[in-house]
C-alpha cells in the first residue's frame, strides 16, 4: 500500500514538473473584464492590483515577480524594472509608451508591446468634440445657462467650420480619423508628418504639407496627433504659434510634452486662439483628484481630463489586442507591435549555413564564434519541408577568418558555409 502511494506521489511529481509552467501576468492597471477572462482561458496566472501606481510598482513586482506587466496609465519606472526577474514582456494597454521606461527594459532584455489604432475612433471623436467647443463655446455657454443667464448675442459669434482648413499633425491611425471627420465637416484638409509623401497624402485625400510652418500658416484648425518622442518635444513652439492665423483653433489629443505650453499661452493673448485640450504639461498622478495647470485658466481654453482613449468600445478593442499579443507570445514566443526592436545593429557581415536538423550543430558554430570573439547580433533558423535540414542566417559584428570558417565546415552535420557583407 505504502509503495503504491509514494509511486502514485512520485509520478504525480513528474507530471507537475513536466508541466508548461502558467504565465504569470500582473495587470497594473483597469482593465476589460472581458479581457481578464479571456488571459486567464489562455491559462495565464493573473494577478489584477488596478489601483497600483508608479510609487508602489516596484514593490508588487517584487513580491509578484510577474512575466508580463500590463498598464495603461500607470507609469514602468527603471527602479520597478530592475526590481523583476522574471519579467521579459510589458504591453501598454493604449497606443502611447512614454511612461514606460524603454531604454531599461530594452537593456534588460524585456520587450515593450502597444496596441496602436485601437483607440483611434475614440480620440478622433473627442477630437471633434474639442473642435466644436472651441468654435461654438459651448462649455462656456452651459456653464452660463446654468448660473441662469441668457447670452445669445455674444454665443452667436461663431466663425463656422465649413470651407475652412483643418491641418493635422502626425497622419498616423488617429490623424486619418480625424481626417475623415474634417472632410465630412466639409472642410479642407492638410497634413503634415515626418513620415509623410506626396504620394501617401493623395491617396488619403488629404493635402500635402512640406513643413509645419507652412501648416500653421494654411490652417483654421489645428489638430495635434503625435507620438510623444524626444524628436517631437516641443515641436509646437513659439515659431508655430508665430506663423498661426488670428483666431485659429489647436486641438491637443496627444501629450502635453509635444507643445510649448508657454508659447501657446502667449498666442491666446497675442493672437486670440482658442485651444481644446486633452492633455497638459502638468497632470496630476491616477490617484490625485486635483488639477493645477495655469493653462486651463486662460480664456478660450476648453479642456477634457485626458480621457481621449476612454470609450467601452475603444477599451474594448484594447483589451482585445492585449490578448492577442499575449496569446502569440505564449504560442511562439513572437511579440507583435513591439516597440523597442532595435532598428539597425552593429552586424557587418551575414553568416549563412546550411545544415543537417540535428542537436549540437549550432552550438558547435556558436562555440566557434564564441572562441573568436565574434558576437551575434542576430539569426534565424529556417526548417525545411520535411525536417531533415535547416538554413541559418546568422549576423555578426566581425569578419570570421578562413581557419574560423573551416572549423564551422568540419562539423560533419553543416552542409554549407557562405558569408557576405552587410555594408557593401
Amino acid at each position: 500500500m505504502t509503495s503504491t502511494s509514494s509511486a502514485i506521489d512520485e509520478a504525480s511529481s513528474i507530471a507537475k514538473a513536466d508541466a508548461p509552467a502558467k504565465l504569470s501576468v500582473l495587470i497594473a492597471d483597469k482593465f476589460k473584464e472581458s479581457g481578464l477572462d479571456s488571459l486567464k482561458d489562455l491559462g495565464c496566472s493573473i494577478i489584477f492590483e488596478p489601483q497600483l501606481t508608479a510609487d508602489n510598482l516596484e514593490a508588487a513586482v517584487k513580491q509578484h515577480d510577474p512575466d508580463v506587466i500590463i498598464v495603461r496609465s500607470t507609469k514602468v519606472t527603471a527602479s520597478a524594472l530592475k526590481a523583476a526577474a522574471s519579467l521579459s514582456l510589458i504591453i501598454r494597454a493604449g497606443a502611447g509608451y512614454d511612461t514606460i521606461d524603454t531604454k531599461t527594459a530594452s537593456s534588460r532584455g524585456v520587450f515593450v508591446a502597444n496596441c496602436p489604432g485601437k483607440n483611434s475612433v475614440a480620440v478622433a471623436e473627442l477630437t471633434w468634440a474639442l473642435i466644436l467647443s472651441c468654435d461654438r463655446r459651448v462649455p462656456d455657454q452651459t456653464i452660463e445657462l446654468r448660473a441662469g443667464k441668457w447670452s445669445k448675442k455674444e454665443y452667436s459669434k461663431a466663425a463656422g467650420l465649413y470651407g475652412k482648413t483643418l491641418g493635422i499633425v502626425g497622419l498616423g491611425k488617429i490623424g486619418q480619423e480625424v481626417a475623415v471627420r474634417g472632410k465630412a465637416f466639409g472642410m479642407i484638409v492638410v497634413a503634415w508628418s515626418r513620415s509623410l509623401t506626396q504620394e501617401k497624402a493623395d491617396s488619403l485625400g488629404v493635402g500635402f504639407c512640406s513643413n509645419l510652418i507652412n501648416l500653421a500658416k494654411m490652417s483654421d484648425v489645428v489638430s495635434i496627433n503625435i507620438a510623444s518622442t524626444p524628436d517631437t518635444a516641443k515641436l509646437i513652439d513659439e515659431k508655430f504659434c508665430g506663423a498661426l492665423k488670428e483666431g485659429a483653433y489647436i486641438i491637443n489629443t496627444s501629450r502635453g510634452s509635444v507643445v510649448d505650453q508657454g508659447a501657446l499661452t502667449a498666442a491666446i493673448k497675442e493672437k486670440g486662439i482658442r485651444l481644446g485640450l486633452d492633455v497638459y504639461a502638468n497632470e496630476p498622478a491616477a490617484t490625485e483628484n486635483t488639477f493645477a495647470d495655469p493653462i486651463a485658466n486662460e480664456p478660450g481654453v476648453y479642456g477634457t481630463h485626458h480621457i481621449g482613449a476612454s470609450t467601452d468600445q475603444a477599451q474594448q478593442a484594447i483589451a482585445d489586442e492585449v490578448v492577442r499579443i499575449v496569446q502569440l507570445y505564449v504560442d511562439s514566443g513572437e511579440v507583435p507591435n513591439c516597440v523597442n526592436r532595435a532598428l539597425s545593429t552593429t552586424a557587418t557581415t551575414l553568416l549563412t549555413i546550411r545544415h543537417l536538423n540535428k542537436p549540437g550543430v549550432l552550438a558547435h558554430v556558436f562555440y566557434t564564434l564564441g572562441q573568436a570573439s565574434i558576437n551575434v547580433e542576430e539569426m534565424e533558423n529556417i526548417i525545411y519541408d520535411g525536417a531533415e535540414a535547416a538554413c541559418a542566417r546568422i549576423q555578426l559584428d566581425d569578419l570570421p577568418d578562413e581557419s574560423e570558417i573551416s572549423a564551422i565546415r568540419s562539423n560533419d552535420n553543416v552542409l554549407s558555409v557562405t558569408v557576405s557583407s552587410l555594408t557593401s
